[in-house]
């Protein structure tokens, strides 16, 4: 049987052989496919990336709000609740019943106030360090310019915490200087110098109200950046819901953008599968490839060029099965009517010498010799007729019973030359002049069936006189290149017409009215047994141009009238 032929193959050799610009570099479904990936990925991160940032600033906050500012502002409200009791003992020493008691707290009140002092500045230097340490786990998290703000709010913190720090020790500078006037204090109540004693306490009073102020300003303060941060972190939040907000829609966006990309990527291989089952259900029509720069593509390609080919090799085998059947047919009529061909034949030849010898006769009838002449012209025509009929029976063998051609090393342009002086005679009583160009004397040797070869380009020269019946020329001319010989055989007749160059070489496909259509047909065999190429081209001059290319190195595969005769 007949192999498909190679046509993804004919088709990009057939490609490649054309210059053009340089391919583009082929863009995989994979790396498209991973690259929409990436681009939601990185909508998909910078969504997250937002909202850790957004959450780690409050968590900053909050952890500041809790280890800094909340301890410092109860250390301060103790601090300052103490110092107000301790102005309203005081104030109220001089009317005491007692005042020996009051001189015994407020003086435990002195000793222990350096410490709470000291207190406030521990939560001070621990507001700084709570900053810092929040500041320092949101920096390296957010890195770049996020970690150069955190590190500008912690230096603001810091100095914040100093100047507390600062102020507080300067209240207890206040409160503590000059400790001799609470001594003459309790020395004007114990001796009974009231007047002196509430000048005192006055003095005593207004630094230690000072001191209360000044602790209250403080507290004002540590309130105020508590509400600021508070304010900042409401402010943060509202903006970080908005900002997630636009990044959502926006990561769906590119979700669906990405994921109607994607389908369009992979909208071809819908396409190759739905030409798949159209191709399973029998439909080898030619269809238009949707040129991809991607493995879809080539695949879309590749299948046409596929289903070409099952098309071509579909349409030989059915002309493989014609030829078959045209040989059978022609070997049963053959052998049914070349005997009686052969006794008719005969029968004429002897009644053709009757009728010369009674023409040819001294004393014939005068009213029988245009009878005989008659009879002479009618037997000629039977004879034309029979011979004739034996060349039809003939050709039909010719096809049925040709052997697979015999390769051996020929000259084709010696060959070329000695069929053309063969003919020459029979071209020039039609009027036509022959011409054989050669492009090279001394020609490679070509491997070939010089009777069958000589068949297929009688055929052609033949073709090519009945095609000019009012004279012409013929060019034969050889060349080679590349290992192969190239014949080609011009004419100058009308030409064939486009609509009909695609079907010359069917068997059965004739435009004369008394042709069989197995010339071109028998040829065309002949050529692919050889494992070469014919084709029929039109000639810019007008007139007709058939090529044949043959391989020096012979035919590996049959052509399709020896799978005719195998089939037979």
């Amino acid at each position: 049987m007949i192999a498909p032929p190679p046509a993804v193959d004919e088709a990009r050799g057939g490609a490649a052989g054309q210059e053009g610009p340089a391919p583009h570099k082929r863009r995989t479904v994979a790396g498209r496919l991973l690259a929409s990936y990436l681009v939601v990925l990185a909508a998909f991160a910078l969504t997250v990336g937002w909202s850790v940032q957004a959450l780690r600033a409050a968590s900053r906050d909050a952890q500041l709000l809790r280890a800094g500012y909340v301890p410092l502002l109860l250390r301060i409200g103790e601090v300052l609740a103490e110092q107000n009791v301790f102005n309203a003992q005081l104030n109220h020493i001089t009317a005491a019943k007692n005042p020996g008691d009051v001189r015994e707290w407020i003086e435990t009140a002195r000793r222990t106030r350096p410490l709470a002092f000291s207190i406030v500045k521990d939560a001070a230097r621990a507001l700084a360090g709570a900053d810092e340490k929040a500041a320092g786990g949101g920096a390296k998290a957010a890195g770049g310019d996020a970690g150069v703000g955190q590190a500008a709010a912690s230096s603001g913190v810091r100095r914040f915490s100093d100047e507390i720090a600062t102020e507080v020790t300067a209240i207890e500078r206040l409160v503590g200087a000059s400790p001799e006037r609470f001594s003459q204090l309790f020395q004007a109540l114990a001796v009974g110098n009231r007047e002196l004693a509430e000048r005192t306490r006055d003095e005593l009073v207004k630094r230690e109200v000072e001191g209360a102020q000044r602790l209250r300003a403080i507290k004002s303060r540590v309130e105020e950046q508590m509400e600021s941060l508070t304010v900042e972190a409401r402010r943060r939040e509202e903006r970080s819901m908005h900002l997630l907000l636009g990044l959502g829609v926006l990561t769906l966006l590119v979700g669906a953008v990405m994921s109607l990309y994607a389908r369009r990527v992979l909208a071809p291989l819908t396409a190759v599968t739905e030409r798949a089952n159209a191709v399973a259900r029998g439909d080898l029509t030619p269809k238009q490839v949707l040129a991809t720069n991607d493995e879809i593509g080539e695949l879309a390609t590749t299948f046409e060029g596929m289903v070409a080919a099952i098309r071509r090799a579909r349409a030989e085998l059915v002309n493989a099965e014609r030829l078959a059947a045209i040989g059978k047919m022609a070997a049963h009529v053959t052998h049914e009517i070349r005997n009686p061909l052969s006794s008719i034949g005969l029968n004429l030849e002897l009644l053709e010498e009757e009728v010369a010898r009674a023409s040819a006769a001294d004393t014939p009838d005068a009213e029988l010799r245009p009878v005989m002449k008659e009879s002479a012209q009618l037997v000629a025509a039977i004879r034309a007729e029979v011979d004739r009929l034996s060349r039809i029976a003939e050709q039909y063998l010719s096809v049925a019973r040709r052997p697979r051609p015999q390769l051996v090393p020929e000259r084709v342009d010696d060959l070329v030359q000695e069929l053309v002086a063969f003919v020459r005679p029979e071209l020039d009583r039609a009027g036509i002049a022959v011409r054989v160009d050669v492009e090279e004397e001394e020609g490679p040797e070509i491997l070939l069936d010089e009777s069958q070869l000589r068949q297929a380009l009688l055929n052609l020269l033949r073709n090519a006189r009945e095609a000019m019946p009012k004279g012409g020329a013929i060019v034969v001319s050889v060349s080679f290149s590349s290992g192969a010989a190239t014949i080609a055989v011009d004419d100058t007749g009308p030409g064939v017409p486009e609509e009909l160059r695609a079907s010359i070489f069917d068997p059965f496909f004739t435009t004369k009215q008394r042709g069989t259509g197995l010339g071109l047909a028998v040829t065309r065999d002949i050529i692919e047994a050889h494992g070469g190429t014919i084709s029929c081209e039109p000639r810019e001059a007008g007139g007709t141009r058939f090529r044949i290319v043959l391989p020096a190195g012979g035919a590996p595969v049959q052509g399709r009238a020896a799978d005719a005769h195998a089939v037979l």
